[in-house]
């Protein structure tokens, strides 16, 4: 495999690198550092690869997003088979999110969202320090359920992630 090829597959390994070249402020020679390359002893190279790899990706550009975003009080995770669960918001792997079964928020956005505006919406979760204890996305609806406390700025982080999703 040549160190091209190499560097383009060890940074799809780490997709923070990748929104960082579409961006353009990545510092190459760093990237090449940390970059874990089969094969490539020589740092230039792999930064060379790198500057490359950048002018073939799209520019990062945000999609005008019409997505809704709301946020529901009182639902919980339960056992998906309990009678709590007539109409969940979501289920997997026998729990479920189900309204009036706990104290937890759930925020919801619905419209064009897909797995891009859920990953755009967990790394922002996490850069605020907001543990969700499940998000999910399907036919293009979004959830994200959260400590009640955490509810006003979990919505307020979805509506901004979703605002900088990249097209």
């Amino acid at each position: 495999m040549s160190t091209a090829a190499a560097t383009r597959d060890a940074v799809r390994e780490q997709p923070f690198l990748l929104l960082s070249l579409r961006a353009g402020v990545l510092n190459y020679t760093a990237a090449a550092e940390f970059l874990d390359v089969d094969g490539a002893a020589d740092t230039d190279a792999v930064a060379t690869a790198l500057r490359r790899f950048a002018d073939e990706l799209p520019d990062f550009e945000t999609a005008d997003s019409d997505a809704r975003v709301r946020m529901e009080s009182g639902v919980g995770v339960v056992d998906s088979a309990s009678e709590e669960t007539t109409d969940p918001l979501l289920s997997v792997g026998g729990v479920a999110v189900s309204p009036d079964a706990g104290s937890m928020t759930a925020v919801v956005a619905t419209g064009e969202v897909d797995t891009t505006a859920l990953g755009g919406v967990c790394a922002r979760l996490d850069a605020e320090g907001i543990d969700a204890a499940a998000a999910a996305v399907a036919d293009g609806t979004l959830l994200v359920v959260v400590d009640r406390r955490d509810g006003v700025a979990t919505l307020r982080a979805v509506e901004d992630a979703l605002a900088r999703v990249p097209a």
